[in-house]
């Protein structure tokens, strides 16, 4: 399963709402690490699919949810589990370590 794109109008339904854990990337066009990142979030996403939802979030057009959520500085990763924020990571990192903190708090 590929990343998803959500937005302010929909990120109750896919995320608080989501059956599964949801690891929400808030990101911007103009982040160089965000596009660094991206290419790992996507393979991530492949391979844990059955475990976690990756959604990616716009922060400079979805500012209500960046806003709810605090977002200061971009790559911004929010791990949620059952509607509730219980993880979350700061800055780029390479895939290895990107997964790694994944799996340890799935």
């Amino acid at each position: 399963m590929a990343t998803i794109t959500v937005s302010d109008s929909n990120f109750s339904t896919e995320v608080l709402g989501a059956d599964k854990p949801v690891l929400v990337d808030f990101w911007a066009d103009w982040c160089g690490p965000c596009k660094m990142i991206a290419p790992a979030l996507e393979e991530i996403s492949e391979e844990l699919a059955d475990q976690v939802t990756i959604a990616k979030v716009d922060i400079m057009a979805n500012t209500n949810t960046a806003t709810e959520f605090g977002v200061q500085s971009i790559p911004f990763l929010v791990l949620f589990k059952d509607g509730k924020p219980v993880a979350q990571k700061l800055g780029a990192a390479p895939k290895g370590a990107l997964k790694g903190w994944i799996e340890s708090v799935l």
